[in-house]
């Protein structure tokens, strides 16, 4: 073959490319349609809670293999009742293909109120997935009958949604995790400010012209913690565990076990206000930490709009660390895990300067390009309903790709994310859509379509995804850490559903091998205790893992 030849065989074959044309993205996505629009019913007066919907849960509802969709959406702003199908929460049933149909009506999903968030967990460990749907002055339990349909168990289980000092709480959604390692998940919920539609005072950006209130107009609300019963029901624990003392105006939540002490942890975002950390040290008690621990502000002592958070190991040094989002010029915090404390890495990393001119809702830390490293995908949009020239309300979202540790660089056109409009994004959730072992993301968006964005990246890296089922631990394994050493590449991660803003991806816990086609070792500590190695195990499958009994 001649020289030539030989060359545009290369080029033909994406070996080399012509000159001037820009290097594939190693992360990229192309936009499906779903048909689903979030309706918050906004008004021209901006009540708050019509800029904060838009939870979205992933999961596998009805036990085929393949992850479906749940939408939380809105309802009638001054009665919060669902008045209109237009209302109605939704949940799309995967084909497995990545093509989606509603079964919403057939699963009794589509909910009552104006819902907020979505929290996804086997509560009575019966194998099926349940979802708690936080809302405005109302939330729902919804237990999954393992025949395709929900049953409203809420008021059974005995979630009370009205505090007695606090009057009437608003969620903006919640976590389920086993805080005493029983065996069974209990609920945390994660709770926004105090709100009447009545009593909510005008907020003017120019005569005549309304927005949304600077939530220091607002009074703090306390997060609340349900213990599980075991039998269907739960008893507020908030005070005896030490959370009610804490009142906030609670965005996001984080569910770690960061000191590695066998007992889970939570993280909260709060919005302008300090953040919380709650250190679960067993015996039925949470301290709150979060400045002995470095993450009560970031690194310049502001308070921020801090809204939804992912707590998972970023560097692979097996320390669970933080990334949250904010809004313009506020840029998107990164603590890092020394073992003892935090070290606010956001400018060392590079994210202050790529981040400075965003407004994020939704984080969410996974492998998009299976290298093995976790990039961060934000979903892009502000709070405010009116733009300003400085401050777009509509964005495009942004995935971070990881360089390799606590090192970024933004893609957004590059990794096809601005081929749809710009919009007031908010929840996202994250799974393998169609089963290629590439991960895929769903997001939601104020008064404009959904969007899931398959992800079509280049190359061809290795990946392993583990299924738990836990016998002696909860039945989803959820709090159990998963260490995967594959040659030079050891790294970490741990089951925890409740991800970025009032969202959960509930898919199995997602691994890249880079050049790897085989994992040499996979270690799961379980919330039980019982530690299991696996050894030699093939990549690009998913493995279920039966605590105790090996995996198929």
């Amino acid at each position: 073959m001649q020289r030539r030849e030989f060359l545009t065989f290369l080029m033909a074959a994406g070996a080399i490319r012509s000159r001037g044309e820009a290097p594939a993205s190693p992360i990229h996505f192309t936009y499906r349609p779903i048909d689903f629009q979030l309706d918050s019913c906004e008004t021209p007066e901006r009540h708050a809670p019509e800029t904060m919907a838009g939870g979205v849960g992933l999961f596998d509802y009805n036990n085929d293999g393949h992850l479906d969709i749940f939408f939380a959406n809105g309802a009638d702003i001054h009665s919060l009742i669902k008045t209109s199908p237009k209302y109605s929460n939704r949940l799309f049933e995967n084909d497995g293909k990545g093509n989606f149909r509603d079964v919403t009506e057939k699963a009794g999903l589509a909910g009552a109120g104006f819902s907020n968030g979505v929290a996804v967990g086997d509560y009575d460990n019966d194998g099926n997935l349940d979802l708690f749907v936080g809302g405005v002055h109302a939330n729902h339990l919804y237990h999954n009958n393992g025949d395709g349909t929900f049953t409203d168990v809420t008021e059974k289980a005995g979630l009370v949604t009205h505090d007695s000092e606090f009057g009437p709480l608003w969620s903006v959604g919640g976590a389920w995790l086993d805080v005493n390692n029983d065996g069974l998940l209990d609920l945390f919920v994660l709770n926004y400010f105090a709100w009447d539609v009545g009593t909510e005072p005008p907020c003017y950006v120019q005569p005549g012209v309304r927005d949304y209130c600077h939530p220091k107009f607002y009074k703090t609300t306390p997060n609340q913690l349900f213990l599980n019963n075991g039998d269907g029901t739960f008893r507020d624990v908030s005070v005896e565990w030490g959370l009610r003392a804490h009142p906030g105006k609670g965005m996001g939540v984080g569910v770690a076990d960061y000191d590695l002490d066998g007992w889970l942890d939570l993280f909260v975002t709060n919005d302008t206000m300090c953040n919380w950390l709650f250190h679960n040290k067993g015996g039925g008690k949470f301290e709150e930490v979060a400045f002995e621990a470095g993450v009560a502000l970031t690194a310049n002592g502001q308070f921020i709009s801090g809204m939804g958070v992912d707590f998972r190991d970023i560097d692979n040094d097996g320390l669970p660390d933080i990334a949250f989002v904010a809004l313009n010029y506020q840029t998107f915090p990164l603590f890092r895990n020394l073992g003892g404390g935090f070290d606010d890495v956001t400018v060392s990393s590079g994210m202050a300067r790529l981040s400075q001119q965003m407004a994020g809702y939704s984080p969410t830390l996974a492998d998009f390009d299976n290298d093995g490293w976790k990039d961060l995908f934000v979903t892009g949009g502000h709070v405010e309903g009116v733009s300003r020239p400085d401050m777009p309300m509509d964005q495009h979202n942004t995935v971070f790709q990881n360089l390799g540790g606590f090192k970024f660089r933004a893609l957004t056109a590059e990794a096809g994310l601005a081929a749809e409009a710009r919009k007031r994004h908010r929840g996202s959730a994250v799974g393998d859509l169609n089963g290629d072992g590439k991960l895929d993301v769903v997001t939601s968006a104020l008064s404009a379509p959904a969007e899931i964005w398959i992800n079509d990246s280049p190359g061809e890296n290795h990946w392993l995804a583990f299924k738990l089922q836990g016998t002696k631990s909860n039945r989803d394994g959820i709090g159990a850490r998963i260490k995967v050493v594959a040659g030079e590449l050891t790294q970490y991660n741990h089951v925890a559903f409740t991800t970025g803003y009032a969202s959960s991806s509930a898919g199995p816990t997602h691994f890249g091998l880079g050049p790897h086609k085989t994992a040499d070792r996979v270690e799961i500590h379980w919330p039980s205790g019982i530690v299991q190695e696996l050894k030699n195990v093939a990549a690009d499958r998913t493995v279920t893992i039966v605590e105790g009994a090996g995996f198929k």
